[in-house]
């Protein structure tokens, strides 16, 4: 069409505060209601409780060290309607008006073109909650796959946000719970035809990690499944494969929010179970899993020694202050999966 003159002015600090709620803005919201008779709830508790699912976006880089963190408008007013409404929080912190992100992901994931570059870019994303890249102001539609166009589509969407800088680039990370559940949500889509997990099953067994520390069934049920579905995917084999099917599994439960990547003690763990007593104060245990992927090529020896670190790690991410503040009055039961290839070697609980 000719048209050439627009300016792109997402990433411009000056608008940074346009789209969202500050932490301000949303305590002024609740205070109003709370004025007026509309809201009980205490304010604090409203805070810490849409803080993990709808806070924590950035949309310039000039504005990580000035501008507060932004909420999503959509989820706080959701959130806000609840409350109004029926006097408590939602039962479900995600709104259904948000899928259509989800939505907008599957189709791009399914458009020709997409290679396994982009299906890695996804997995990593997912478990590692951060990718190193730059966010580029404008590429050609026959140039969507490219690493770099790829990965700032995703910030157009409200998939990525950024959170820090490396040197000439920028760190892009999930900005919260709620976006977070839509990256599970596209690797349960591709797993679930294949894995053979009973959801049913699996969330009777979530409850029973919940209420009486029994991990051993839910996290056997998770590993046979990651078996039939890399016995037919070769592609999926790999620590990041093996802890991006595993989250993906995990987050279906409520009752925990699922964590990866949590830094404790000069170290990161790879699943941190918190309990999510605001909502589910039922919850009686919490978990640090360490995964262990071994190929088929590494010896017993070499088992053993991977087994012996683990231990040693997830025994110094539990003595992180940190951990006694997020597993909330619950026991704290530190768990070792270790597979090789994709069978499960070893599932046990490591004592503190």
């Amino acid at each position: 069409s000719g048209f050439n003159i627009a300016l792109n002015i997402t990433t411009y600090p000056d608008f940074n505060m346009m789209l969202g709620f500050s932490e301000t803005e949303v305590r002024r919201m609740i205070s109003y209601y709370k004025d007026a008779g509309m809201i009980q709830a205490d304010t604090e508790q409203m805070i810490e409780e849409m803080r993990p699912w709808y806070d924590n976006y950035c949309f310039a880089r000039a504005s990580l060290d000035t501008d507060p963190k932004m909420f999503n408008s959509d989820m706080v007013i959701y959130y806000l309607k609840h409350h109004l409404m029926y006097g408590r929080s939602p039962e479900q912190m995600l709104d259904v008006n948000t899928r259509t992100d989800y939505k907008k992901l599957r189709r791009l994931m399914q458009l020709d073109g997409m290679g396994d570059e982009q299906e890695s870019i996804i997995q990593q994303i997912a478990v590692e909650d951060r990718f190193v890249s730059n966010i580029n102001t404008s590429f050609p539609a026959e140039r969507i796959f490219d690493q770099d166009n790829f990965v700032s589509l995703l910030y157009y969407y409200g998939m990525l946000t950024i959170i820090g800088t490396d040197l000439d680039s920028l760190v892009l990370g999930i900005p919260n719970n709620n976006v977070r559940k839509q990256y599970y949500e596209y690797l349960l889509t591709e797993y679930k035809l294949t894995s053979g997990i009973s959801t049913q099953k699996l969330g009777a067994a979530f409850r029973a990690m919940a209420t009486t520390g029994d991990f051993r069934t839910a996290l056997t049920m998770i590993a046979e499944g990651y078996k039939a579905v890399s016995s037919i995917r070769n592609a999926i084999e790999g620590e990041h494969s093996l802890q991006g099917f595993l989250m993906a599994y995990l987050s279906l439960t409520a009752l925990y929010i699922t964590a990866p990547e949590v830094e404790l003690s000069h170290g990161y763990c790879d699943v941190f179970l918190m309990p999510d007593k605001l909502r589910y104060p039922g919850v009686k245990h919490s978990y640090i899993i360490e995964l262990k992927y071994l190929s088929a090529k590494d010896s017993e020896r070499g088992a053993q020694e991977q087994w012996d670190e683990a231990v040693s790690q997830i025994r110094r991410y539990a003595a992180d202050r940190k951990v006694e503040l997020m597993s909330r009055d619950t026991q704290l039961h530190l768990i070792v999966m270790q597979v090789r290839v994709h069978e499960l070697l070893r599932l046990e609980e490591v004592e503190p």
